[in-house]
């Protein structure tokens, strides 16, 4: 007997794994919600030419739990949730596919909203917001949260000057090298920023043209994909795909820090502990990237009091969130253990909380 989707290492205990499909429109996707144990479950769409619908069932799972962690963490009344497209972004995108999409989304009636990620646009989500109320990071209307890339690149930018304060006790970036891996979305935002804080920046990208550009005005090095891992820098930042911290990097790395905003860096957690062992700080990417989950949750709040996008309360969030990176890095200097163990820890104890309070109101109803 073949494996099934509960032999997955990636399954955790899932709510619900949906796969969608649509012939007309040729969207095949797959939504994953992972907890709504503390509120409905809220993640991005992705749109990826995966190699296999194996490949992209994986990489929803794994990005899910991120969320139910990430938006704990970032204590946000929201559970984890995402979904994947699978398709070319630049060639298989049409205003019916996402349509169909919302549709799909819509039949979940709450417990899953939609929103960007990788290959997906505000302008895609709109589409989806035709045939369905379930969907974040609109450009319309007074609780619109719009592109939630850039709040993203500002909490990893200030992620790496905690980073710096604490390994080279400056308050800037003046002297660092910064390997950057990915300039989409958010990377493009991110070398800004810390270009303009000081650092030197190598980077790579397979949009060549748009590496060019970014390149141009950070005065940055360019370099093949495969050559970022050994760039002598101080600082990697992955700001692609997921799972670049694997075996295959791991010796090639010579930084002191990581500090990115991919999602799901570590291919597997005995990586981080690795990390760990040979003194590099790894600021856990859920935590730092945290700050577009953020942005979109400001629009879901304004949503259900009528209200209009606070732009201070998602301030305030950040902070608060700069705060708890803070806390995981004394903590894992205190206890001498892994940076993710710690971050993990304190997502898990706050879903749980949530899961058994839950559990008693459902118990004295």
């Amino acid at each position: 007997m073949g494996k099934t989707l509960f032999d997955s290492p990636s399954f955790a205990n899932h709510e619900g794994v949906h796969a969608v499909f649509d012939e007309k429109t040729g969207l095949r996707g797959i939504i994953a919600v992972h907890s709504t144990a503390r509120g409905p479950a809220v993640g991005g769409t992705r749109m990826w030419n995966y190699a296999s619908s194996a490949e992209a069932l994986e990489d929803v799972l794994r990005l899910s739990k991120g969320m139910s962690y990430k938006n704990a963490v970032a204590d946000l009344e929201m559970g984890g949730g995402k979904s994947v497209i699978i398709g070319d972004s630049r060639t298989q995108k049409t205003p019916e596919l996402f349509q169909a999409f919302g549709r799909a989304v819509d039949t979940l009636g709450g417990r899953y909203y939609a929103a960007e990620d990788v290959g997906v646009s505000v302008a895609d989500i709109a589409e989806a917001r035709k045939v369905t109320p379930y969907v974040l990071g609109l450009s319309d209307g007074p609780e619109a949260s719009g592109d939630p890339s850039p709040v993203t690149a500002e909490g990893v930018f200030r992620s790496t000057l905690t980073v710096a304060r604490r390994l080279w006790k400056q308050d800037d970036l003046t002297g660092l090298t910064v390997a950057l891996q990915g300039i989409g979305h958010v990377g493009g935002y991110l070398a800004d920023k810390l270009h303009a804080a000081g650092a030197k920046l190598v980077m790579t990208d397979v949009n060549e043209a748009l590496l060019s550009e970014v390149a141009a005005r950070t005065n940055a090095e360019i370099v093949a994909p495969d050559v970022i891992y050994d760039v002598k820098a101080d600082i990697y930042a992955p700001c692609a795909l997921g799972a670049t911290l694997n075996p295959q990097t791991l010796d090639r790395l010579t930084v002191k820090a990581v500090v990115g905003a991919a999602n799901n860096q570590l291919a597997t957690p005995d990586i981080g502990r690795a990390l760990f062992e040979r003194g590099v700080l790894y600021a856990p990417d859920y935590v730092i990237n945290g700050g577009g989950i953020i942005n979109v949750a400001s629009e879901l709040k304004a949503r259900e009091t009528g209200g209009a996008y606070d732009p201070q309360w998602v301030e305030g969030k950040l902070s608060r969130l700069m705060e708890t990176l803070e806390e995981i890095l004394e903590r894992s200097a205190a206890e001498k253990r892994p940076t993710h163990e710690i971050a993990d820890a304190i997502a898990e104890a706050r879903i749980n909380a949530a899961r058994d309070q839950r559990a008693e109101q459902l118990k004295a109803a």
